[in-house]
């Protein structure tokens, strides 16, 4: 357990916890690993760490399954439950669409980490 918990580098906010091995910010929601000592160089400081449906990490180039039916704008069928997505792609989204990548039959997307499971 670290004591003196470090303030948020998104925004600042010292009203940060401690869950497992990660440190939360309660305002932003922002999570990130914390730097032990100052021995490492600072480049997992700004580490994002992006979670699937169930909790599991999600890194660049994993496959997931999509875990609900989306509609998709524009589209008359939507993107069923099951469907499979590969070699995604973890992007600073907006409005909370973490994950860049390309469908079958849809093309290029972002999806949210709340809709998808890793495979």
């Amino acid at each position: 357990m670290i004591e003196n918990l470090p303030p948020c580098p998104k925004c600042s906010c010292e009203y940060t916890y401690e869950m497992n091995a990660l440190v939360v910010c309660p305002e932003c929601g922002h999570e990130w690993v914390p730097v032990e000592g100052g021995a490492e160089d600072g480049d997992v400081t700004g580490e994002r760490v992006v979670k699937d449906s169930v909790g599991n990490v999600l890194r660049d180039g994993d496959s997931v399954v999509v875990v609900k039916a989306l509609k998709v704008k524009g589209s008359p069928s939507g993107i069923k439950a099951g469907t499979k997505v590969r070699g995604i792609r973890l992007v600073d989204g907006v409005d909370g669409h973490d994950i860049d990548c390309k469908i079958e039959g849809f093309g290029a997307m972002q999806l949210k980490s709340s809709v998808v499971k890793k495979a």
